[in-house]
């Protein structure tokens, strides 16, 4: 799996989970619970993952929404 996007914005989050699911494109958001046992204050940012061969897909997704910026850059080591 690879990064789509990081962000603490839970709104952001809750946008992208539903274009992806929309879509029909798979994907886990990983260190949710970290933001919970931190007491949901923010500090850990969330990350938004998705199979590798969606990436296109899922890139194009956030373009046509007009949140491309959210996108982790092709340059940035993804986890």
């Amino acid at each position: 799996m690879i990064e789509l996007i990081r962000t603490n914005d839970p709104v952001v989050i809750s946008f992208v989970e539903s274009l992806l699911r929309d879509a029909g494109i798979a994907f886990f958001v990983a260190d949710q619970n970290m933001s919970i046992m931190e007491g949901s204050l923010g500090i850990l940012p969330r990350r938004v993952m998705i199979d590798e061969d969606d990436r296109d897909a899922a890139r194009q997704l956030l373009k046509d929404a007009g949140i491309e910026h959210e996108a982790r850059s092709d340059d940035k080591k993804n986890a």
